[in-house]
Formats: structure tokens, C-alpha cells, sequence
């Protein structure tokens, strides 16, 4: 994982940053986040914390991807004030989008902390 310095993002790493920004302040919860899948279409999540089951905001958006026929992905988006992507998230990206699929991590005022790759 790299601490990134300067504007290095494509519009579209912007957009999923904006979307999982948006999500985190809509719904009120820690986290937000957006994967673009394999055709550029994005699905957008929070952190669901119900007693019977509890998803980080990354998670509930993978899975959104692949109940919606996502067969890969190209990038992840999450806001969070976490210093770094939990090893969950990371493995639920790496599971649809494969080793090497680009996870950005941005702080909750939409900077990005640091840009890594699944293993």
C-alpha cells in the first residue's frame, strides 16, 4: 500500500470516490463505497449494521455487483476514517475483480489516503 500525494486520479476513480462519499453522508453510517464492474457500471453501498448481519460499506457493494451479474471488476472505492482497507474488503474486491484490482481509500472529506491492489 502507497500514501498518495497530489491529484493522480482518472475521472472515472473520482466518480466512484464521489459516489461512496455520497452514500457514507446520505445514510449516515462509517463508511461508503462504489465498485465500477467490468463494463463501467457502479454499485454504490453504506455499512449495514443490523443485529443479524453486519457488512462493511465495500462488502454490501461487491455484493451488490454480484447479484446484479457482475462478472469482474475494474476498481473500489471506500470512505472511511480507517488508516487502511480492512483484509475482509480487500478479499471480497479480489474474489469478483481478481488480483490487482485497484482499491482507493479516501478520507471522509473525499481525499484519497492511499491506493493499493488486491493480492
Amino acid at each position: 500500500m502507497s500514501e498518495v500525494v497530489g491529484p493522480v486520479l482518472d475521472p472515472e476513480d473520482k466518480k466512484i470516490i464521489t459516489l461512496a462519499r455520497s452514500a457514507r453522508a446520505r445514510n449516515g453510517v462509517a463508511e461508503g463505497a462504489a465498485v465500477r464492474d467490468e463494463t463501467g457500471r457502479t454499485y454504490v453501498a453504506g455499512t449495514v449494521d443490523l443485529e443479524s448481519l453486519k457488512l462493511s460499506a465495500l462488502q454490501t457493494a461487491v455484493a451488490m455487483a454480484v447479484a446484479s451479474g457482475a462478472k469482474g471488476l475494474e476498481a473500489a472505492a471506500v470512505v472511511s476514517a480507517a488508516e487502511e482497507p480492512a483484509a475482509a474488503d480487500l478479499a471480497a474486491v479480489r474474489d469478483l475483480g481478481g488480483a490487482g484490482t485497484p482499491v482507493l481509500l479516501a478520507r471522509p472529506d473525499g481525499t484519497l489516503r492511499l491506493s493499493t491492489e488486491t493480492g
